[in-house]
């Protein structure tokens, strides 16, 4: 995939940093799909695990280092956070990689993965790509300019969270059983399905993909670092919808998040709240 000859934008004279900081981030994208797209599936995979014993491939190290090539040579006083190799010196720009989400998936040829890059300043992403090559698709947003999608690198087209205004009739994505068991949530998910009108773990950024585009109405998940949220949050939020942490902090880097269109976000945050956390308590 690669980017659109021209990235839409509704409001581009009053963000023109933003946009070439978002046409920066489309050509990021485009190196790690390089990377990553001939290796999906491939017989000759590396796959090891990192000291937290997660899996890491050959994959999520070139794309991560294709990245950071080209932030060194364009944008030099940039800072660098990406999960494979660590965090830069600390400075007012800072960009946020995750080379690919769903590395899971990714080792066992499952297309549900992609590449997320967040730029973060203020103590916020304020822009977010995510390219899933596998699945044919990228979204991006940066504050002000609208988020946006594209199959095939053709058709862009603007994206926005749903209207639902009524827990009744809501569908989320609960990422999965064990995660919300592993922090003691188990009552609290059961409480969630039993209140929604349709529960399915689509997994990983596509999830929250989903929710920018209007097809879900809640993502939560926990055991997440900045990078599993950055580029996501700031897609959704400039979707029109709203991501905290699971307690209603305004923040990516508790360890928890509570992405929703929005209109429902205080809703979901008091069924959470009220519910037992344990099963069966």
């Amino acid at each position: 995939m690669t980017s659109p000859a021209s990235t839409p934008s509704s409001s581009a004279s009053a963000h023109p940093g933003l946009d070439a900081d978002l046409a920066f981030a489309l050509r990021l994208a485009d190196a790690a799909d390089a990377q990553t797209r001939h290796r999906f599936d491939a017989a000759d995979l590396h796959v090891s695990r990192k000291a937290d014993r997660t899996h890491v491939t050959d994959a999520d190290l070139a794309a991560e280092r294709a990245i950071r090539e080209l932030i060194a040579a364009e944008r030099p006083e940039d800072g660098v956070f990406g999960e494979e190799y660590g965090s830069s010196e600390p400075t007012e720009r800072r960009w946020i990689i995750d080379p690919i989400d769903g590395t899971a998936n990714f080792l066992r040829g499952v297309p549900v993965w992609g590449t997320m890059i967040a730029l973060d300043f203020d103590g916020y992403p304020r822009l977010g790509v995510v390219s899933s090559p596998a699945l044919g698709r990228r979204w991006w947003a940066a504050e002000g300019l609208g988020a946006w999608t594209s199959a095939d690198g053709e058709n862009a087209r603007a994206i926005r969270v749903s209207g639902v205004d009524d827990l009744d009739d809501a569908s989320v994505s609960f990422q999965s059983i064990s995660q919300w068991d592993g922090a003691g949530r188990l009552g609290q998910l059961i409480a969630l399905s039993r209140r929604v009108w349709r529960d399915r773990a689509y997994g990983d950024v596509w999830s929250y993909m989903l929710l920018a585009e209007g097809r879900l109405e809640l993502v939560a998940e926990f055991g997440v670092k900045e990078y599993d949220l950055a580029a996501a949050a700031a897609i959704v939020t400039e979707a029109g919808g709203r991501m905290t942490s699971v307690e209603g902090a305004p923040t990516i880097a508790d360890g928890s998040a509570l992405a929703t269109n929005g209109i429902l976000h205080d809703a979901f945050l008091e069924l959470l709240a009220s519910a037992p956390p344990e099963a069966g308590v």
